[in-house]
């Protein structure tokens, strides 16, 4: 990666276990799918932690109102505020749609930005989308890749 994902700050809530390969399958397997290799690379950096950039444009008036989204942290796996954790909690307390994996936090609200799998299945490489007060999943991204390049 030519530009680091992760704040340079050394700890923060967001901040997991060290990433190994036993973590992964674990989460895989307890979410149902198969995380983006782009996602894993980001937490081999670090494994979670608050993003260096925050802001990604969009073509629509989000929650934020500016025409982008923010997003504070990236999801680790493992530890008290990990993906195999966080994702399943939110997608039932915050009533997201189905197909959809919370790996990112917004710096306030319930809106996010998640990985949406509901077009690929649980093996495919899944969108990034946006999801607002509305729940209504706005595609934001291809991949996550894409979507990490987009970071302002």
């Amino acid at each position: 990666m030519a530009q680091h994902v992760f704040a340079e700050e050394q700890h923060s809530m967001y901040d997991a276990p060290p990433l190994d390969e036993e973590l992964i399958r674990d989460a895989e397997q307890a979410l149902g799918v198969r995380l983006p290799r782009a996602y894993l690379d980001a937490l081999r950096e670090r494994n979670g932690g608050v993003l260096a950039r925050q802001s990604y444009r969009v073509d629509f008036t989000s929650d934020w109102g500016d025409g982008s989204v923010t997003v504070e942290a990236l999801l680790g796996i493992g530890g008290r505020w990990g993906v195999d954790v966080m994702s399943r909690y939110l997608v039932e307390e915050w009533e997201y749609p189905p197909g959809i994996v919370v790996c990112m936090l917004p710096s306030g609200g319930h809106d996010t930005v998640m990985l949406d799998y509901s077009e690929c299945g649980p093996h495919g490489e899944p969108a990034v989308v946006y999801v607002g007060e509305d729940r209504l999943p706005r595609r934001i991204a291809e991949d996550f890749q894409s979507f990490l390049d987009g970071l302002n």
